[in-house]
């Protein structure tokens, strides 16, 4: 196993395009980390920079102690799992898995320990002679991972290697690559455009947006402070929702004069924006105390909570979270509250956390 320390990493294309301003990354040996971004944030290029399939135009990357910078993909230690399965059709199971170990020239016997140990962890007994044209999309992910497996590679790259599957076996296969990791104590680099899938599988996470690291933090952390309105907007489901706001006799006061409780040694006076979670918000009865007016737009029924978007003094599209026995009709006048803990604020000119 091995860390993996990305230094001052910067790419761009010879038609002038930036894909990767400046990347700096330390994934500790053992790690489960993910980079999450939307798409042309530079994720997938730091990827393949570290793989060696993309030069970087300058930085650097070690894998372990070693300065991989000048060495082609085969020298790197490393495996990778695409969001293509990239199985050769005409082999099956067993022989797509021995493929690489045949390549290295491994003894037979020992080519076959490793297969099974890889499919006992992937669960692909029954799979192991069928072709790829007669597996799942599921089945046949499973079987890349094991392929990557048998390397007992320095670390594994993973490329949003569950877009192409439906839900539930996403689902599943996301809990095999927990289990998997966990069990195994790799390296694990894994790159998303899924928030659910970040926040449930990293031990630590990094933000990226134009190419540079926004955040670095354990999803605990990227939920609760954001460190920009980047990241507040991006992360949760629904976001945050960002409320301009102003100081007023020691609290936060956003429009239609909602109550926030300002983080301490806040003293800024203007241009100031509250990030407020939906589930830090509370829909009540008209006139309830503490409550401001508002104005029900929509309810959205989820079977566990309901999401309401409200409408008060003019701040529109409020998102709020609820339980499921909590009911309001659209058009409802209701009370509006702020029932959380004190949020983040940012400045709105540098979108930067400054509280």
């Amino acid at each position: 196993m091995a860390g993996i320390e990305v230094t001052s990493l910067h790419k761009r294309y010879p038609d002038g395009t930036v894909a990767v301003e400046h990347v700096d990354l330390s994934i500790a040996d053992g790690e489960l980390f993910v980079m999450l971004g939307p798409s042309g944030c530079g994720k997938t290029t730091t990827l393949r920079a570290m793989a060696g399939l993309e030069r970087q135009t300058s930085g650097d990357i070690r894998i372990g102690p070693t300065l991989v910078n000048d060495l082609p993909p085969a020298e790197r230690d490393i495996a990778m799992v695409f969001q293509f399965y990239a199985l050769y059709p005409h082999l099956k199971t067993r022989d797509n898995l021995a493929f690489p170990l045949r390549a290295e020239g491994l003894p037979e016997r020992e080519v076959q320990q490793r297969v099974d140990e890889a499919a006992r962890m992937m669960q692909l007994g029954p799979l192991m002679d069928r072709k790829p044209q007669r597996l799942s999309g599921g089945e046949q992910q499973r079987v890349a991972l094991a392929r990557a497996l048998v390397r007992r590679p320095h670390a594994f790259l993973m490329d949003e290697p569950l877009t192409n599957l439906d839900a539930e076996v996403r689902s599943e296969t996301r809990t095999e690559i927990k289990h998997l990791q966990a069990e195994l104590g790799t390296t694990m680099v894994y790159v998303t455009h899924d928030q659910v899938e970040a926040m449930s599988l990293g031990h630590r996470i990094a933000i990226l947006n134009k190419g540079r690291v926004e955040q670095v933090g354990t999803p605990l952390e990227v939920y609760d402070r954001p460190a920009s309105l980047f990241c507040a907007a991006f992360i949760g489901s629904p976001p945050m929702n960002l409320i301009e706001v102003e100081v007023v006799d020691g609290s936060l006061r956003g429009p239609g004069g909602l109550v926030l409780t300002p983080p301490a040694g806040l003293s800024r006076q203007r241009d100031l924006v509250a990030g407020v979670r939906p589930e830090a918000l509370e829909v009540t009865a008209p006139g309830a105390e503490s409550s401001v007016p508002a104005r029900v737009v929509s309810a959205e029924g989820l079977g566990d909570e309901i999401i309401y978007v409200v409408d008060h003094g003019g701040e529109r599209d409020l998102r709020v979270r609820m339980p499921p026995t909590v009911r309001f009709a659209p058009d409802a006048l209701v009370g509006l509250r702020h029932s959380g803990a004190t949020p983040p604020v940012y400045d709105l000119t540098t979108e930067e956390l400054v509280a």
